[in-house]
């Protein structure tokens, strides 16, 4: 009976702790693996906000990236525009445009090359930016320097006004052909076959188109700096006052109007009103 009444009481424990142990072990599951779901969820909520933010950084860097790309991108039309304008004012031919990149090349690179990384690449380009602008503001300069000479250049008086001539008269104190008394002669006088062109020596604009006293048919082109040319003497004037001229303009046709002994051009040069000898200033 003591043995039966041992068996029963174990057998009793046994049965209520698997009992209990049903009872209450779901419950613990249910929280463990209520606790596990919140903690997975929140990891993942974390990582979907960090790659969104990663995303969103790089949307910005590559934002950043292309606008500096862009902004190279027109300095180096603006130096190929600049550069182009800088060859043909120097009459050089470049040998590449925005079409031929200019010819570059090399041996077999090493296999084991490696890509840059997006700091070096950044810092590439933020020093390729400086070489460019560095670059474009040299050109510029070359530009204002060569379109200023260039200016000059046309505009400064060079040359003769007649292409087929003889000197009939030179500069200075001379025996007057008409009076034959000593007289001051304030230009060069070119004979030439009646009819032919008088071009003018340098860019400027008509200040006078029509006779003058001893002048017969005058024009007289302002060049800017002080500098006047005159050619007289004239069969007829071809421009008229207040239009342009360039360099190698005809301007009129050698004649013999007003005070004169045959067809010649009476050609003057003026600086800030005193008279200069244009000998110096052409190849005779």
């Amino acid at each position: 009976m003591l043995a039966l009444a041992v068996a029963a009481g174990f057998g009793s424990v046994f049965y209520w702790g698997i009992q209990y142990a049903t009872h209450h072990g779901s419950g613990i599951r249910g929280g463990i693996g209520d606790l596990a779901g919140t903690t997975w969820g929140q990891e993942l909520s974390q990582q979907r906000e960090l790659v969104l933010r990663t995303r969103l950084d790089a949307e910005k860097s590559l934002d950043a990236m292309a606008g500096r790309l862009g902004i190279i991108q027109g300095h180096v039309l603006r130096l190929d525009a600049l550069g182009s304008r800088l060859a043909d004012m120097a009459g050089v031919d470049m040998g590449f445009g925005l079409d031929r990149p200019p010819g570059m090349g090399g041996p077999e690179p090493a296999a084991d090359q490696q890509s840059l990384l997006t700091g070096d690449f950044i810092a590439a380009l933020s020093d390729l930016e400086r070489t460019l602008q560095d670059q474009s503001d040299k050109l510029f300069a070359l530009e204002s320097i060569m379109m200023d000479r260039s200016l000059r250049e046309q505009t400064h008086p060079d040359g003769s006004p007649v292409s087929e001539f003889w000197l009939s008269s030179p500069f200075g104190f001379r025996t007057d052909p008409l009076t034959g008394k000593r007289e001051f002669h304030s230009g060069i006088d070119f004979a030439g076959p009646a009819g032919s062109p008088v071009t003018a020596v340098a860019a400027g604009i008509v200040t006078w188109s029509g006779p003058r006293l001893g002048y017969g048919n005058l024009v007289e082109v302002s060049h800017g700096n002080g500098y006047f040319t005159r050619y007289g003497h004239n069969a007829r004037n071809l421009v008229e006052i207040g239009d342009k001229v360039k360099k190698g303009d005809v301007v009129a046709l050698l004649g013999a109007s007003g005070r004169t002994t045959g067809p010649h051009v009476h050609f003057e040069v003026v600086r800030n009103g005193e008279y200069v000898n244009p000998r110096g200033r052409m190849k005779l």
